[in-house]
This record gives C-alpha cells, sequence and structure tokens, in this order.
C-alpha cells in the first residue's frame, strides 16, 4: 500500500461539508480485497479492538486496505475524543487506486491520524507490534494543543449555532467572526472593541483601585510597595490581615492573602516579586472569593472560587489525597478541561506549614486541609455557580466597576459574605478587576449548572438575526465565469457596495486589483471574505480549488453555473469526463444558502440544469429560448426565468417581467454575441436574486464596456488600420465554438478575409487539443501557430504538433504559418491584415499580450 497526495480539504467539497483528509492510496492486487491476506483482519482488530465494522452486516463485498485505512484513521480519533462521524473511500479510474477522505476537527490531528492509522493497517500486515496506547495519547495531547480553549471555543460554538460564520486567524485564540465589513473580532473572551487603555488600566490594579474609589465602587485599601520593608510598613499603616499581590497579575500567581505576620508578608512579597517588580499590600477583607462575569450591562453569569483543599479520611497522607483528587477525569493540565490539576508546589507546601502539617501528614477524618491561600481555578480551585442569586444592587456595582475601567467584557473578583445582599451592607469590595475573563467556571462549574457564557458574548456582539454575513456570489462553469463576475460586481457597485472580486486575473476591491495571477481558488476568496472594506463578495470559484481544498467559504447566497464544457482540465485529478465535471462544479449549488439562497443554473445546458436536484434553495434558470421545457415549465409555475425575446431580454416570475433592451448592454454588442448574452444573462438573475432594484442592474449592465481594462482577455475588440482585432483568452473546444459564433454574427464585408492565432495549453487531452484547431480550420482563412511560454509538462513541439493534426482535415484555413513566441505571432498576423479584415488573437499571457497590442496599436 502507498500513500500520496496528501491534502487537506478546508471548507465545503466534492465528497461532503466536513474539513477532510483526502489522501490517494495505491493497493497491491491482493490489498483489493483483505480476504486476500490470511488473517489480516484479526490481526488487525487485535491491534485496534474498538475499530469499527468493515463492511455493514449481511454484505460480503470485497473491503480494500484503502477502506481499512479509512475505518483506522477516523476510529482512531474518535477513540482520541474528537467529534468525527464522516469517511469514504472511492475507486479511481485507476484500477487499484482509491481516493480515502477521512473527516477532521483539527488539521493536525486528521493529518497525524492519517499516519498512524497507516502505521496500524502495516503492524497488522507485517504482523509487528502497535501501541494502541501511545498513539491515542499523542492524539489526544496534539487535539489538547491545537484546538481552541474552553473560553475561545464557547464563543465559538455560540457563533456556530447562530450560522455566523468564523475563522481562526492564529493558530492560539484569534478568531474572526463574520466576512468582509461586517466582521468582528476576538481574542479568547476580549472583543475587538476592548481599548488597549481599558486591558491596560485592569491590568494596573492599583490604577484600577483608584479609578473605582473615585466612582464610589467599594474597594479594599492598600498601597504599592517598594520593598519586604515597605511591605510590612504598609502592612502596619493598613492593619493586618492583609493581601500580597504582584500589581499586574493575572490566574491569582504569586497571590497570599490573609497574611499577619512579618515573615508571611515579606516571604510573599519575595514571591510577588518574581512575577511582577511592582507588588501591592491591601486590606484582606474576610468572606469568600466571588467572580462575576459582566457583558454590556449585564451579569451574565456568577461563581464563588473556593481554594484547592482535600478532605482526610484517617488513613491517607496529603500527598495521596491529592493524587486520588487529581484522579478526577475533569482535572486537567492547563485550561482545557473544566478543572486544574491540584499541584504541591512551594506555594502549597508553604500553607501546609503554616498549618503545621506536611505532605506527608495524615489529617482526621472530615479535617479540611486547604492548600493555597487563593481560590483561582487554575491553581486548582473549584467554582460554585450563583449567578440565581446575585442581588441586583451587587450586580449593579459590578457593572459599575467594568464601565469605569472601559470594559465591554470583564472578570469582577468581589471578596465578601455572601452575593445575595447589597455589597456595601456586609464590608465587602471589589478586588480587582480583569480583561479577557476565562469562563471556563461559568461554562462547567464544579458545582450548579453552567450558564450560556458564549451565547451572551455573541449577542452583545451581534444583533439578533445578524448573521454577520455579507452578499456573497459564487460563479462556475467552463467558460464565461470571469465576465460574469464583473458583469455582478459591477451592478453592485452601482449599488454604492464596495465589492470584492476574485478572478483568474487577480483579486479586485472596489476595483483596484489588490492581488495579481489565478486568483480562482479558495485563498483568494478567503482574503476578500477577511478584508474589512468589502460589502459584497462576487467569486469566481475554479474547479481546481474545489478538488485541491474544498470552497473557501461555508455557504453563498448566489450559486451562478455558465456551463459545463468539453476541454476544462479533464483527465486531471481523476475528473475523467464531463460528468466527473459537472460533480464538481456542482459543489457550489449544493452549498447555497438554504431556503433563501438561489441557483441560477443555465437551463440549456442538460448538465447545468440537473444541479438544480441539489439546490438547498430556489433555482433561476436562464436561456436564450424561452419555449426550452424547463424554461416553459418554470414560467408556468410563475417561478423566475431570464430569457431572449428579440432584441431583448426578460426577467419574469412572480407574475412580473422586467424587460432590458439588448442595445443597452454593451458587452452582448446589441445581442450579436451569443455567450455575452448568456453573460448578461446570468448577471441578471444573480442581482435580481440580491434584491438589486431593476434600475440598478440596468444602470450596471450599461456601464460595463468589455474593453481591455474592464475585463481584460474577454473579447475586447480593437480597430486596427481598419480591420478589426479581437483578443481573448479562450483555451477549451467550448469556448473556441463560442467564439466562432459571435464572429459569425459580427457585421463584417463579404471579402473580409479572417485570420486567427492560437496556442494550446499542454495539461488539456491531446483530444482537446486537436479539436480546438479542427474548429478553427473551418471559420479561419489564416492560422497562425505558436507555442505558448509554458507547456505544463509537455515536451517542445508536441503541442504545435497536435494543434497541426487538428488543421488536417481544415476546410476554410489555406494559409498555416508556425512561429516560436506569442508577441512574434502576433506581430506576424497582424503585418498580412488589411482594411475591413478581422484577425482573432487567443492570447495566453494576457496582461503582457493586451499590453503587446496596446504598443502596435499606438504605433498605427
Amino acid at each position: 500500500m502507498q500513500v500520496s497526495r496528501i491534502r487537506a480539504l478546508r471548507g465545503p467539497n466534492l465528497w461532503s461539508r466536513h474539513t477532510a483528509i483526502e489522501a490517494i492510496v495505491c493497493c497491491t492486487e491482493d490489498e483489493r480485497n483483505i480476504d486476500n491476506l490470511p488473517g489480516f483482519e484479526t490481526r488487525l482488530r487485535e491491534r485496534f479492538p474498538e475499530l469499527a465494522m468493515l463492511r455493514p452486516l449481511g454484505h460480503d463485498e470485497a473491503v480494500s486496505m484503502a477502506q481499512a485505512l479509512e475505518f483506522a484513521a477516523l476510529g482512531l480519533q474518535a477513540q482520541a475524543g474528537c467529534p468525527v462521524t464522516f469517511s469514504r473511500t472511492a475507486q479511481t479510474v485507476e484500477v487499484g487506486t482509491y481516493q480515502v477522505v477521512v473527516e477532521y476537527s483539527e488539521e493536525a490531528v486528521g493529518r497525524l491520524a492519517f499516519e498512524l492509522a497507516e502505521d496500524l493497517c502495516r503492524a497488522a500486515g507485517e504482523n509487528s507490534a502497535f501501541d494502541l496506547d501511545a498513539a491515542l495519547d499523542r492524539l489526544r495531547e496534539l487535539d489538547e494543543d491545537v484546538r481552541l480553549g474552553p473560553s475561545t471555543g464557547a464563543i465559538v460554538y455560540a457563533a456556530v449555532a447562530r450560522r455566523i460564520p468564523y475563522r481562526r486567524l492564529t493558530e492560539g485564540s484569534m478568531v474572526q467572526f463574520g466576512w468582509g465589513s461586517r466582521q468582528r473580532r476576538i481574542q479568547a473572551a476580549e472583543t475587538d472593541r476592548t481599548s488597549a487603555v481599558a486591558e491596560s488600566i485592569a491590568q494596573d490594579k492599583e490604577l484600577s483601585k483608584v479609578l473605582l474609589h473615585a466612582a464610589g465602587v467599594p474597594v479594599p485599601s492598600g498601597r504599592p510597595v517598594l520593598s519586604a520593608e515597605d511591605a510590612w510598613a504598609a502592612a502596619c499603616e493598613i492593619g493586618c490581615p492583609v493581601v500580597v499581590k504582584p500589581q499586574d497579575g493575572n490566574q491569582g500567581k504569586g497571590v497570599a492573602v490573609n497574611l499577619a505576620t512579618r515573615e508571611q508578608i515579606e516571604a510573599a512579597y519575595a514571591i510577588a516579586f518574581e512575577v511582577s517588580d511592582e507588588v501591592l499590600v491591601e486590606r484582606y477583607l474576610p468572606g469568600h472569593d466571588y467572580r462575576l462575569l459582566v457583558v454590556g450591562d449585564k451579569v451574565v453569569a456568577a461563581a464563588r472560587r473556593d481554594p484547592p483543599l482535600v478532605v482526610g479520611d484517617g488513613v491517607h497522607t496529603i500527598r495521596q489525597l491529592v493524587e486520588r483528587v487529581n484522579l478526577d477525569p475533569r482535572r486537567g493540565e492547563g485550561h482545557a478541561t473544566s478543572l486544574t490539576r491540584i499541584r504541591l508546589d512551594e506555594v502549597a507546601l508553604a500553607r501546609l506549614t503554616s498549618a503545621g502539617l506536611t505532605a506527608e501528614s495524615v489529617p482526621a477524618r472530615g479535617r479540611r486541609v486547604v492548600l493555597r491561600n487563593n481560590a483561582n481555578l487554575s491553581t486548582g480551585g473549584t467554582a460554585t455557580d450563583v449567578t440565581d442569586d446575585v442581588h441586583p444592587e451587587f450586580a449593579a456595582q459590578a457593572i459599575a466597576a467594568a464601565q469605569t475601567i472601559g470594559l465591554d467584557i470583564a472578570g469582577v473578583d468581589v471578596v465578601c459574605d455572601s452575593v445575595l445582599r447589597p455589597l456595601e451592607a456586609q464590608g465587602g469590595g471589589i478586588v480587582e478587576i480583569n480583561a479577557a475573563p476565562g469562563l471556563r467556571m461559568h461554562l462547567q462549574p464544579s458545582f450548579g449548572k453552567g450558564r450560556p457564557v458564549g451565547e451572551a458574548i455573541i449577542a452583545s456582539m451581534f444583533a439578533d438575526g445578524d448573521d454577520a454575513r455579507i452578499p456573497l456570489v459564487a460563479v462556475a462553469g467552463t467558460n464565461g465565469k470571469t465576465t460574469t463576475v464583473r458583469l455582478i460586481a459591477n451592478i453592485l457597485g452601482e449599488q454604492g457596495l464596495r465589492v470584492g472580486m476574485t478572478t483568474t486575473d487577480g483579486v479586485y476591491v472596489e476595483g483596484r486589483r489588490i492581488d495579481t495571477g489565478d486568483c480562482s481558488g479558495p485563498k483568494s476568496a478567503r482574503n476578500v471574505l477577511l478584508h474589512p472594506g468589502v460589502d459584497a463578495a462576487v467569486l469566481e470559484t475554479a474547479r481546481g480549488g474545489v478538488l485541491r481544498e474544498g470552497l473557501g467559504f461555508d455557504r453563498c447566497d448566489v450559486a451562478v453555473v455558465t456551463n459545463i464544457g468539453l476541454g476544462d482540465h479533464l483527465g486531471l485529478s481523476y475528473i475523467s469526463t464531463v460528468e466527473d465535471l459537472s460533480v464538481v462544479k456542482r459543489v457550489i449549488v449544493q452549498n447555497v444558502k438554504p431556503v433563501s439562497g438561489v441557483a441560477v443554473l443555465n437551463a440549456a445546458d442538460p448538465m447545468v440544469a440537473r444541479m438544480a436536484d441539489s439546490c438547498p434553495g430556489t433555482v433561476t434558470f436562464f436561456a436564450c429560448d424561452r419555449n426550452h421545457p424547463l424554461m416553459a415549465m418554470h414560467r408556468a409555475q410563475r417561478k423566475r426565468v431570464v430569457y431572449r425575446d428579440g432584441d431583448a431580454l426578460v426577467a419574469s416570475g412572480g407574475g412580473v417581467e422586467h424587460r432590458l433592451a439588448l442595445a443597452a448592454i454593451p458587452v452582448t454588442q446589441n445581442g450579436a454575441i451569443g455567450f455575452q448574452v448568456e453573460n448578461a444573462m446570468a448577471a441578471i438573475a444573480a442581482t435580481w436574486a440580491l434584491g438589486v432594484d431593476w434600475a440598478t442592474i440596468r444602470s450596471g449592465l450599461a456601464g460595463f464596456v468589455n474593453d481591455a481594462q474592464t475585463a481584460p482577455g474577454r473579447f475586447n475588440v480593437f480597430n486596427y488600420r481598419g480591420a478589426t482585432l479581437i483578443a481573448d483568452y479562450g483555451h477549451n473546444p467550448d469556448a473556441i465554438q463560442a467564439l466562432v459564433s459571435a464572429v459569425d454574427n459580427l457585421p463584417l464585408g463579404p471579402a473580409s478575409k479572417r485570420s486567427v492565432v492560437i496556442s494550446g495549453a499542454g495539461d488539456r487531452r491531446d483530444e482537446d487539443i486537436r479539436r480546438q484547431t479542427e474548429i478553427l480550420g473551418s471559420a479561419f482563412d489564416r492560422v497562425v501557430l505558436y507555442q505558448d511560454q509554458c507547456q505544463r509538462g509537455r515536451a517542445d513541439g508536441e503541442v504545435l504538433a497536435l494543434l497541426q493534426q487538428g488543421l488536417q482535415n481544415a476546410r476554410r484555413a489555406s494559409e498555416i504559418q508556425e512561429v516560436h513566441g506569442e508577441f512574434l505571432a502576433i506581430d506576424t498576423a497582424l503585418a498580412e491584415l488589411r482594411a475591413g479584415d478581422l484577425c482573432l488573437i487567443l492570447i495566453d499571457q494576457i496582461e503582457e499580450a493586451l499590453d503587446h497590442i496596446a504598443r502596435r496599436l499606438a504605433e498605427g
């Protein structure tokens, strides 16, 4: 078994909506059926007893080694605690070669699971050892390292429940919610509305106290100190007992409470000074330690925190009791679990010493042994939910404290006897305000019920019903994608929206190109959705990106499929037929927004039309022929259609019709260019689906000029010394046929001579390369062949030979010439042009070729 080409599908893809690892797996003849490998399945189950059934009950079909790998990779993740359920193995057109797809929740974990699953299968095949426990431990440790922490995770899950899209911006806790200009960001439990000034104030405990005291919020008295001696002096001024803590600490690090002797205070100063060179001494307030979570102007959760402790049984030592407590599966290292393991470190041992105990002491049955003076969960403390008990005036003081500091989300630490009474009435005080507070004590308290604090934070960031999405149109197909994208973007721009657009020419925002090259993949789509200055996105969605990585978005408002044609990279990535290709193009239709989303489909293309069955929203059909059976049925059902009626395009649906004169749509050249008419219909249907008003649609179509600046390489027409010059990026048989039809419809004189300049992309099938010149040889008098810059895996001259083969039975072409280089080919064709002639240049390097043509035009 050989495993190769491992890919991470990070968005909705050919197989499912799940993120998944996809691998190509080649099996030997015997490995195509594991029954041919005596004892393999038995040995596999001995090494992994929890492996799922490899075949359904009652079925006896062959199971390949690739399928065993699939089930092992999924099962290992599941046993490690990952929430994964989907997997699939598909036979490719190559005998013994399979595509294995396994869902992951974290990409790094999914990749490691694949690696371990391969090791497991090899161990079973070779009858060698496989350490299952070690493998699962590796997966769990990695999962804990890379997955979102409990606080960030709670906010993300709340957003997902509201269908708000999210994206992790870092490997840590920086997350973006929403798209474009509707986006918001968080880092842990801190939002992009939390000012750096407020955070800085919260970190400065002395400044926080000053501001809170000035606002009438009760706080304990105290002051900063400069040395151990000064700490004792401050304690004498305030009156013991006191608290010693770092002035800018967090998570209870370096905090010591209820100190009454000079030795305790000086020792506590030394510990606090290790955390921060600025130390605070303040009066110790007796009572319980409470944390109130303030979000906006509400207290959304409250918990009483108790210090880590053990209860004696008269038999076990304190060390043994700690070990028993730490066996609780809720306790772990760090913040990934609801509780943290208790540590017998220097602080805990010092606390025991002050109580006359050691780690080896055996406390009497029922005796409570406190192991720390502070009650932070990060040091092993516990939390009890008291949200429902908080007195309204108590809550008002916590809210006032957070607002005084300037925090939109704050953890307010209070020491008092009870939350049942107002704070002033019991002599308690607010001891600390925390930015980016931890949420796990509220999500999974040790005692009491968890609170929906993630939902509360999302509710404070987004109004009810706001899913933080911008309008998103995805465009797929064989031909016409780029022009359709540009038309739609132009119409949306007329509406006053700042449009982000991806095409094979680059990424554009408000008409300004911010990235170059072929940007029709998921990475470019994600970059547009990250851009804070984008109000709407129109994304060309090529097959390559879908196969390589999946979609760059989870769903779209409108999916446009222009057509499915020959020659669109068939034979690559196991996409061998147009039927296979249509399945790839269909992915955007399958991921239209349910109910309110719209698929805009070409009714005249049977493969595109069949995609309607996969759409979770509604369908708008377009076609030139209004009497096409699908169009007629759709119209009869009062559903939306767009069609051609003489010299106008008609948008009909719901008993309403809108007519748009073709003369007012320049890209169609008064309706003469058939494929541009189809592109215009698709753009009309898409913007209609988004609710754009008809005056704006008309204005956007009228203002779109198909020149080299607006739509480079898309039927750009020039006048060269009285001859008509057309530059186009058409590069497959269907595109060539559409161009020939367009040329036939142009108003040319009967004596005009036609010439064409063409090369061929090496990553096409032989028959597709030949077919291009078969079509051109019957429509043009002169053919100039050139070898383009990149042969894409072909030997020199190989593509030219195929193009020549296509011309062998040419019915019209009488002049055929070969040259080396695109620019020389253009110059060769231009040199022979006379007034009234036509020359079609099928360009390869779009920008460079158009610049070259512009120079020749300037020379006259």
